[in-house]
């Protein structure tokens, strides 16, 4: 079996609109072809390698087997990072963070031999923000968000668009002082108009198209931190989808697990809530229709003849080489 190459902590270049971005590759070893990847966006004014370090995100990584991508926000005229979602007091901000994301998630498809179909995006606050984003606009790129303390802008939700609905998953503290619960239509804190956590999920629930709800409050395993979770989850919806929330009572701007709450590690959770929306993927079934057949035959003769970068659903005879011996082994396939 072929395994990509383990990839240390470094800090990578990726030149998108003519700004070298920055952005951190975790691969762990005898990871396969066609594994998942997880952006992991960092808070406003904080760092790649900060939510690197408290997430712990790269233990889960070792663990399920997926790449991890940790990219760093460019700074603005505050001198903070951050991810452009539209904060009033960035409203001369131009930089394009979609699509240097979608760009360097096709990057690393290609490089890294990724699975097109699994690729999932979480966040605290800010990256939590720009996962909705993510949702609204790129819901044909990726498969599923878990956002920690993160919301909807105003101007986001009201644009929102949702041809292809995806599976959400929203951490929050019902305290939370910065991403408050309740949202902030009036844009009281200067952050300009956000929803509210309910309508958010209402939101989702409603485009999902789900028929089924359930509530538990999960065990409230360390009484010191002042707070438990509340568990609500829509499912039974249109494309196997799920929409779950923690609500974390009494919780603040938190990432549950490193600080704040401590009865669940997020990392865990939201890699359970991925896990549950990945798409499997059999090589030579280019057309994701379960079946490897004719049409995937004709799919692959041409993505060969238009001499296309390589990606590992098209290598039928699996020597990491695209050209006629993949056509003639699948016809072979065929053929007995």
């Amino acid at each position: 079996m072929f395994y990509l190459p383990a990839n240390s902590q470094e800090l990578h270049l990726f030149n998108h609109n003519g700004l070298e971005r920055e952005y951190y590759l975790y691969i762990p070893e005898y990871l396969s072809a066609g594994s998942p990847l997880v952006f992991v966006f960092h808070s406003y004014g904080s760092s790649a390698s900060n939510i690197m370090a408290y997430s712990s995100m790269n233990d889960v990584a070792d663990e399920n087997k997926f790449a991890v991508c940790y990219p760093l926000g460019t700074t603005d005229v505050y001198g903070q990072r951050f991810w452009n979602v539209g904060y009033e007091f960035h409203s001369s901000e131009t930089v394009d963070d979609l699509g240097f994301i979608l760009e360097l998630s096709q990057y690393l498809e290609a490089q890294y031999f990724i699975s097109s179909n699994n690729i999932f995006s979480t966040g605290m606050s800010n990256g939590g923000d720009f996962s909705y984003l993510i949702a609204c606009e790129a819901s044909y790129r990726f498969q599923a968000i878990a956002p920690v303390a993160g919301t909807m802008m105003a101007w986001i939700f009201n644009s929102c668009q949702t041809n292809e609905p995806l599976s959400v998953f929203e951490i929050h503290g019902t305290n939370d002082s910065i991403t408050l619960w309740d949202g902030d239509l009036d844009n009281s804190e200067g952050w300009g108009a956000y929803m509210g956590t309910n309508s958010i999920i209402q939101f989702w629930e409603q485009q999902n198209n789900c028929q089924l709800f359930l509530s538990d409050t999960l065990d409230n395993l360390d009484n010191s931190d002042g707070s438990f979770i509340i568990s609500e989850t829509y499912s039974d919806c249109i494309h196997r989808n799920e929409v779950k929330l923690y609500k974390v009572i009494n919780g603040g701007h938190d990432w549950p697990g490193a600080f704040g709450n401590m009865d669940i590690n997020s990392s865990e959770e939201i890699w359970e809530f991925f896990q549950q929306n990945i798409q499997f993927e059999t090589i030579g079934d280019v057309n994701f229709d379960s079946f490897i057949n004719v049409q995937d035959l004709l799919s692959i003769i041409d993505y060969i003849n238009s001499d296309s970068q390589f990606y590992f659903l098209y290598d039928f005879d699996q020597n990491y080489n695209l050209n006629a011996m993949d056509i003639l082994t699948m016809l072979d396939y065929l053929l007995d």
